[in-house]
């Protein structure tokens, strides 16, 4: 789909991912096309699938949630019925921000944040190890976050 992209809807598409409220006059100064362009132009991105949606970034440790978590998880059985059960339960847990199948020496990658060690013990003790199939878990606990990102190269 790349190859759809011309280097102004490139330009739009990294304005975007700076600003995702940026007004569409600004974004038409910024990429040197008129506003009705512009606008026709992300209109066209969206409705093409290049923009997914648009979200705020919240500040995770004024929520109260400094810490963040990895946590590679290892299945009892990799049969489609353990792997989409698994995938379902994690879900509607609020403190799994990402969950990832990986290929490798374990099934899985979750991106955990909570409050604190006190929080994770209590999510990983009623939560996170009664989940469908899990065998085995690895928690490394991050000490400092040196890069987080959500753009994409375009």
């Amino acid at each position: 789909m790349s190859e759809e992209l011309d280097s102004i809807d490139r330009k739009i598409l990294n304005q975007l991912q700076q600003d995702g409220r940026i007004s569409n006059t600004r974004l038409a100064e910024l990429v040197s096309l008129s506003p009705t362009a512009v606008l026709a132009r992300t209109q066209r991105l969206y409705r093409e699938g290049f923009v997914e949606h648009v979200e705020a970034r919240l500040n995770a440790r004024k929520l109260g949630l400094a810490t963040l978590i990895f946590v590679e998880v290892r299945l009892d059985r990799t049969t489609p019925n353990v792997l989409d059960a698994f995938s379902a339960a994690v879900l509607v847990l609020s403190e799994i921000l990402e969950c990832h199948m990986v290929a490798g020496g374990f099934d899985f990658l979750l991106k955990i944040r909570v409050r604190d060690m006190d929080h994770f013990h209590q999510f990983a003790n009623s939560r996170l190890w009664t989940l469908p199939g899990v065998r085995e878990t690895r928690t490394y606990t991050v000490m400092r976050e040196v890069k987080s990102s959500t753009q994409l190269a375009v």
